[in-house]
């Protein structure tokens, strides 16, 4: 069931044994931008990378390497979080964060991974309750940065402080939580963001739009096949 721009390509993309993070990244939002030139935005990518590259190469380390990119970014580029209006669907669709310089943790933090992959840093995302981070490969253990605070470096304390204040006051930092984030669930995790989001603003066929691809993400899941095939129930009342 096609029910939006879209739906087939994404399929194709998670398809892949190689996921390519920031080509299903650009297409989250394809529903509202059908012709968005998506490789225009990936050679955007590039361009940002070629720009941090010099400087990452002349870093001493890997922590400073890190650093390089965060600053590149959040201060000389000024991509920033947006908190006039954190619930934007916009600041959850790569392109549009890539024109805007506005996002949220995990989308930010998809900018920081794919401009490191470009230049050669190994950065992972980490899923970690209710504000996505990134982590950065140093040379004995990994540096936790929070690209939706300007890169901001965070200490063990700094990150169970951060999860007390996502979950709840007594949980304890274990290493389940700060492990990595593979791309297939980052892509689930900004559409479930974005599922809430619509949920929340009653938008059935962007809700829609959403579960299709959530769907074609976790074939297996019982939860998405029976809340999708609802939702097809309602909006095709709707209709």
């Amino acid at each position: 069931m096609e029910s939006s721009p879209g739906l087939a390509r994404f399929a194709e993309v998670v398809a892949r044994d190689e996921l390519a993070l920031d080509h299903a990244a650009l297409l989250i939002g394809a529903w509202d931008f059908p012709q968005r030139d998506l490789e225009g935005y990936r050679a955007s990518l590039d361009d940002i990378a070629k720009q941090v590259a010099p400087d990452v190469a002349a870093a001493d380390n890997s922590p400073d390497r890190a650093k390089v990119i965060a600053s590149w970014l959040f201060t000389r580029l000024g991509y920033a979080g947006n908190t006039d209006d954190y619930y934007d669907p916009r600041n959850s669709f790569l392109c549009e964060v890539i024109d805007r310089k506005r996002g949220i943790p995990i989308s930010l933090s998809v900018l920081y991974l794919e401009v490191a992959r470009r230049v050669g840093v190994l950065a992972q995302g980490v899923n970690f309750p209710g504000h996505f981070l990134v982590r950065v490969a140093t040379e004995d253990t990994w540096l936790f940065l929070d690209p939706y605070n300007h890169g901001a470096q965070l200490t063990p304390a700094d990150l169970e402080a951060l999860l007390r204040k996502t979950t709840t006051p007594t949980a304890v930092l274990e290493p389940s939580v700060i492990a990595a984030a593979s791309k297939r669930q980052i892509v689930a995790r900004m559409l479930v963001n974005l599922a809430g989001i619509y949920g929340r603003n009653g938008d059935l066929p962007r809700s829609l739009d959403v579960l299709e691809r959530l769907a074609i993400l976790e074939p297996m899941n019982p939860r998405i096949a029976r809340d999708l095939a609802q939702l097809r129930e309602r909006v095709t009342a709707l209709n």
